[in-house]
């Protein structure tokens, strides 16, 4: 079956290896281009020449009156509403710096949220793993720890991070001040690039690069450098939370690639970035009622391998061997051995659909913020997660 379930013209690939080093990823390539399903690198052959515009980061699309395009050497410095190419770059970066962050910070707001139903008693299928790391930051943010319950720690841990996403004062992240050298701090404040919140500042940035906002350059860059301190430490209350509710990760010993497949076993792969969902998959893959089906089609038992973010967030926790990264979720389709893919949000191309297709694969979205045309949707919530 081809891409678009006709044939397709697309190049093939002479030389594989100039694409990729993995040897396993350049014997992929040549079986996608059997399958007349084209992958990430040959839709980056088939999109040449890129927009020489675009790649100088000299086209807007801000606005109603575009798409606007610079050529300086053309005489042409100016867009029809007046922006020079200053603007739009900075523009452009801080509107990629946004979307970052929102990305960051919302996968962190998931993982605050079940902590703080942990917290709470509510009847969710997840826990207080590592009571040393919570009592840890909990202590870094004037959290007190002594003599109390570590469900009640945790319920003034996570109000500590629910701040910073919902703060309106001029007061800066609890999770800066508190993980952020202090010497750093007082550049930050110095600079007035010191974080407020995280969706505070991903609203600025959208509202400031809108049309007839900011236009100053050096203003949006100044506001990009303050989101993207956001960006950071939300990446921070993401992996502080995340090692509270499933342990510490500490060094193991696993295998890789896309040879970690077994052709005797139900292949399952996770991808995309949230543990929520994969640590689930590995438990449920676990189950005596899970291996009993897998037995009785046939098959010797579960073999769940990760891709991407996700993949090793249960590698380093489990020793789940990861089947590739990024470039690989198409790839590790091609073999023809997966029976799922479960995703999540992020990093998930779109092109693992078509991928799925030529096979018996079924893809599983899980997040209604990320569905793909071709899935199957099986909607995860913390009450409904086991």
């Amino acid at each position: 079956m081809s891409y678009t379930g006709i044939p397709l013209a697309f190049v093939p690939i002479e030389k594989p290896e100039e694409k990729t080093l993995d040897k396993a990823a350049q014997q992929m390539i040549k079986r996608a281009e059997e399958l007349e399903t084209p992958v990430i690198y040959h839709r980056f052959d088939m999109m040449q020449p890129q927009c020489e515009a675009g790649l100088k980061g000299l086209c807007c699309r801000f606005c109603w009156m575009g798409p606007c395009k610079l050529d300086p050497a053309a005489g042409i410095e100016r867009t029809i509403c007046g922006c020079t190419a200053d603007t739009i770059v900075a523009r452009s970066l801080v509107r990629w710096i946004a979307g970052g962050c929102a990305a960051h910070a919302e996968h962190a707001f998931h993982v605050v949220e079940v902590a703080h139903l942990v917290a709470t008693g509510a009847d969710v299928p997840y826990k207080i793993t590592d009571v040393e790391k919570l009592k840890a930051v909990a202590k870094k943010l004037g959290v007190p720890v002594e003599g109390r319950d570590p469900k009640e720690i945790l319920k003034d841990v996570t109000e500590k991070a629910l701040e910073d996403y919902t703060r309106t004062e001029e007061e800066h992240l609890n999770f800066l001040k508190a993980y952020a050298p202090k010497k750093r701090v007082e550049v930050f404040e110095k600079l007035g690039i010191t974080p407020r919140s995280f969706w505070r500042e991903i609203v600025e940035s959208i509202h400031r690069t809108h049309v007839g906002v900011d236009s100053d350059p050096m203003s949006l860059l100044k506001h990009g450098l303050r989101t993207a301190l956001a960006d950071a430490y939300s990446e921070v209350v993401a992996t502080e939370f995340q090692d509270i509710l499933f342990g510490t990760p500490k060094p193991v010993e696993a295998v890789a690639n896309l040879g970690v497949l077994e052709p005797k076993m139900v292949n399952i792969v996770v991808h995309g970035h949230n543990p929520l969902l994969s640590v689930k998959v590995v438990e449920a893959a676990k189950s005596d009622e899970m291996l009993s089906l897998a037995k009785e089609v046939g098959a010797e038992g579960i073999n769940v391998v990760g891709v991407c973010c996700t993949g090793n967030e249960i590698l380093m926790r489990f020793g789940v061997p990861l089947a590739g990264n990024m470039m690989h979720q198409e790839l590790v389709l091609a073999t023809g051995a997966v029976e799922a893919m479960v995703v999540d949000y992020q990093c998930i191309i779109p092109g693992v659909a078509a991928m799925a297709d030529c096979f018996h694969t079924k893809l599983i979205t899980t997040m209604l913020i990320a569905r793909i045309p071709g899935d199957v949707h099986i909607e995860w919530s913390p009450e409904k997660a086991d």
